[in-house]
């Protein structure tokens, strides 16, 4: 006997959902004769009348209510099986699909991450750089398995839990007229040009980031995202940056820069760690999860 196939079943879920063939084939990318043809061949593989055609669309009948219940669930098993098989790299080894903002993955996730991979041949990790905001949709989406953002407080829609945390500071070349601070309200940089990327990266995110706590916004005239760049600029006296105390310590010595406390709140940055659901994650992804958080 010729069994159920998944387009099939997907056109048919498409066209009680939309009470139309030409969405439900707008829905499928697929032509609406070819949908129709779908419909036809999976009512006469089962015998039955499945959808009533009047002149507002289509509706289950009795039994195309059962079996819409049916294929829903059917559906989202191959779902859940191809996610699963998600977590697997194109020769067979387990793989998981982790997403970081670039502070993290300069400053918190090289030695963990030695530490996990050690003894473990047969994993992979794919680490995708990517800004804080995009982070927890990219694992709710399950387009990644776990990711690392930083926020003021844990995303909705994911399961997260605090990883670490930093501080921005401001970075200025020696000899320059702030250079013999040790400290200071980033509200007292304003009259010197900033080099761009701030924390949550576009000035317009930064400013509702900070609030109140400055007069005016700065000058910006360059963006630079990358750390050791922005930091080779300043040296050249293009601007002063603001930059993660952790990164701007590896540039200071070598490229006579000055890294100064910014004693403004809103210079230390929460880091969450999260995955789309704490209790059904695979076996891996907790083994991952439990060797990152502190």
């Amino acid at each position: 006997m010729k069994k159920l196939d998944v387009p099939a079943l997907e056109i048919f879920v498409a066209a009680v959902e939309e009470k139309s063939l030409t969405r439900a084939a707008e829905r499928e990318n697929v032509v609406a004769s070819a949908a129709s043809r779908r419909i036809a061949d999976l009512e006469r593989h089962l015998h039955r009348t499945l959808l009533h055609r009047h002149g507002r669309g289509v509706e289950p009948t009795p039994a195309g209510v059962l079996l819409y219940q049916r294929a829903k669930a059917i559906l989202r098993s191959v779902q859940l099986a191809e996610q699963a098989i998600d977590s697997y790299s194109a020769d067979g080894q387990a793989k998981i699909r982790l997403a970081a903002n670039p502070s993290t993955l300069l400053q918190f996730l090289p030695a963990p991450m030695a530490r996990f991979l050690a003894g473990r041949d047969n994993v992979a990790v794919d680490l995708l750089e990517a800004h804080s905001y995009d982070i927890p949709r990219m694992v709710a989406d399950a387009t990644v398995d776990m990711g690392i953002y930083h926020a003021d407080r844990a995303a909705a829609g994911v399961s997260s839990f605090p990883f670490r945390s930093d501080r921005v500071g401001l970075v200025v070349p020696r000899g320059h007229p702030l250079a013999s601070r040790t400290s200071l309200r980033l509200e007292e940089a304003l009259d010197y040009e900033l080099l761009g990327y701030f924390p949550r990266h576009s000035l317009d995110q930064f400013l509702d980031y900070i609030g109140q706590t400055v007069s005016r916004p700065p000058r910006v005239k360059l963006q630079v995202s990358n750390f050791e760049t922005r930091c080779r600029m300043i040296r050249e006296g293009l601007g002063i940056a603001v930059v993660p105390e952790g990164i701007a310590r590896n540039y200071l010595g070598e490229m006579g820069l000055v890294l100064l406390a910014l004693e403004d709140a809103w210079a230390e940055r929460q880091f969450f760690i999260c995955v789309r659901d704490a209790t059904t994650m695979s076996p891996l992804t907790a083994d991952l999860l439990a060797a990152l958080r502190p």
